[in-house]
């Protein structure tokens, strides 16, 4: 019985490199599709910086017709204004497949780490390497395009968990 490829789209948000990910996943297979980065100036004002990325992002997305989302939940760092800057940076990575009706999945770093790499704890180099065998098609840049498609990765294979997960929350919702 052969399954319907879906294609993902894995994001990585940062204000100033915001890293992008998509494979295609059919249940058991596993291809790249693309990777790549959306930048904002560094010199420029947030609100500006933010619609850079909005904009990217949106142009990914309209491009590569993506299915679902998944997104990296923001860590807490000790210096609070640029967890708050990462916050409004993922806001703008969220806002962008929402308004193209895209389920959304949010994975915490640790979970999407354990499922590609093994480990929870695992370092940037591991991740890069894990992407890169399980992607071997995959040609990728930056730590924050292995990252985003890591992200796909994880979301590939727990999609079906998730989808048990929001089809309860919608049984609860209605009545």
């Amino acid at each position: 019985m052969r399954t319907t490829a879906i294609r993902i789209i894995g994001i990585d948000p940062g204000l100033r490199r915001t890293g992008w990910g998509i494979v295609e996943s059919d249940g058991v297979r596993l291809s790249y599709v693309a990777s790549g980065l959306v930048t904002s100036d560094g010199e420029g004002e947030l609100a500006y910086r933010l619609r850079e990325l909005y904009e990217g992002l949106c142009s990914v997305i309209a491009s590569f017709k993506p299915q679902e989302a998944a997104i990296e939940e923001t860590f807490v760092n000790k210096d609070a204004r640029s967890t708050l800057k990462l916050g409004q940076a993922r806001g703008m990575a969220l806002l962008a497949p929402a308004q193209r009706g895209l389920r959304i999945a949010e994975y915490p770093p640790n979970v999407v780490k354990k499922t590609v790499v093994g480990a929870g704890h695992a370092e940037k180099k591991q991740i890069q390497v894990m992407v890169g065998f399980l992607l071997p098609k995959a040609t990728f840049d930056s730590a924050d395009e292995a990252d985003a498609l890591a992200i796909a990765i994880c979301h590939a294979s727990h999609r079906s968990s998730a989808q048990a997960i929001a089809a309860r929350q919608m049984r609860e919702v209605v009545p």
